[in-house]
């Protein structure tokens, strides 16, 4: 996939794309020194990274004002969706433990001209916001169970997630239930036929027997 490919299928302004652009350049500037993102998946970034995280942007709900993304790595979904909702002055906070990528996630928001973004590098656990985010991203962090425990010190009460999943995702469902009560939708993935853009709202702790 190109970049116009990119910027026909996901729908983007030109404004977004010279954006998205910027980033991708200090991408591929940093990826020769450190391994953001795996050097297979390089050649087809524009598909397996860059249209796997713009895919979320359409499922939001209306309104949204704040976005957190866990374990943000590379940009993705964070960065992209920073460069998208830019127009609709959506905050966005990126949390990165990781010096290196946390250094790069700065330095690429910095490149791309964006002011509606904030880095905070340190472990999601260590984390604490002055407000509940409306919404909370995460692709390739952890198992749902995990995940879904570390969203818990961060989330409010209206707070949904969408998370990024692969073809285990009914079996980490099963393990997540045993832990959180939950309502949960499954929207299929547009770039991997075995995966699912997981929404996830009413996250709440079971009750131990």
């Amino acid at each position: 996939m190109t970049p116009s490919e990119f910027a026909a299928a996901a729908n983007v302004s030109r404004e977004t794309m010279d954006r998205l652009l910027a980033m991708d350049r200090v991408l591929i500037d940093w990826s020769e020194r450190h391994n953001l993102i795996a050097r297979s998946t390089i050649k087809d970034r524009w598909h397996r990274h860059y249209l796997d995280s713009a895919q979320v942007a359409p499922l939001l709900p209306e309104g949204v004002k704040s976005i957190v993304d866990m374990g943000a790595g590379a940009g993705f979904p964070g960065l992209v969706l920073a460069a998208m909702l830019a127009p609709k002055n959506v905050a966005l906070t990126l949390i990165e433990s990781t010096g290196k990528k946390a250094a790069f996630l700065t330095a690429a928001s910095e490149a791309m001209g964006l002011s509606n973004l904030k880095v905070i590098p340190a472990r999601i656990e260590a984390v604490k916001l002055v407000s509940p985010p409306d919404v909370i991203v995460a692709r390739a962090l952890a198992r749902l169970d995990k995940l879904l425990g570390l969203g818990a010190g961060i989330q409010g009460q209206s707070t949904r997630y969408f998370l990024h999943k692969g073809q285990d995702v009914e079996d980490e469902l099963t393990g997540a239930t045993k832990s959180w009560h939950m309502e949960v939708i499954r929207h299929k993935s547009r770039t991997n036929p075995d995966g699912v853009i997981l929404e996830i709202g009413n996250l709440a702790r079971a009750q131990k027997q």
